[in-house]
């Protein structure tokens, strides 16, 4: 096993790649639930949890099932079954152990069954031709790109609520504007992570 690979995709997922601030994908759970530092810590962690365990379920039955059967063009209706799936189990978990957490998670709870960067990260690991363990680094590192992305817009739109701004700058446009400035950070991390490991 190539530990070198392995690294790879993790930080180039987490940084390079980052699903929510390069690929875009993730985007409606990102914006509503990043008000409050704890709230997007647990959905951060939350959808890393449902990304590796949608991993580990979506590729052997792509690979052992689907492709098997030549029904490879299952694949989309299959995964977001077994996402809605693993989504409501998930509900189910928090709402019994974690109250508190399945509380102030709320709506966007269920937003993670539509999370189109659940499905992105398990269509990539099979496109790319990923094995078992990188998909499941791919995941990890998808799940936590987005976790970093979460943690630090909740910082950002902490201290832009105490900012004043222009009028045509409150509310959506200087969220949006945080948004396009971090993105744009991210972008520059490029070529960074393969000659880091190179």
């Amino acid at each position: 096993m190539d530990f070198k690979a392995l690294a790879v995709i993790l930080m180039g997922t987490v940084l390079v790649n980052n699903y929510v601030l390069c690929q875009f994908l993730g985007i409606c759970p990102f914006l509503g639930v990043t008000k409050a530092l704890k709230n997007a810590i647990g959905m951060g962690l939350a959808v890393t949890f449902v990304m590796v365990l949608a991993t580990a379920v979506t590729w052997p039955v792509q690979v052992f099932i689907l492709d098997r059967n030549g029904m490879g063009y299952m694949q989309i209706i299959v995964f977001i079954l077994l996402i809605g799936a693993l989504v409501q189990f998930v509900e189910i978990v928090l709402k019994k152990y974690i109250p508190f957490l399945y509380e102030a998670l709320g709506v966007y709870l269920p937003l993670i069954t539509v999370n189109c960067g659940l499905l992105g990260v398990t269509i990539v690991n099979i496109t790319k031709e990923y094995t078992l363990v990188e998909s499941l680094v791919n995941a990890l590192g998808a799940g936590l790109g987005f976790l970093l992305a979460m943690v630090i817009f909740s910082g950002i739109r902490e201290y832009t609520e105490n900012a004043d701004p222009p009028e045509s700058f409150k509310g959506l446009p200087l969220t949006l504007l945080s948004v396009a400035i971090l993105s744009l950070s991210f972008f520059g991390l490029s070529g960074v992570i393969e000659n880091l490991f190179g």
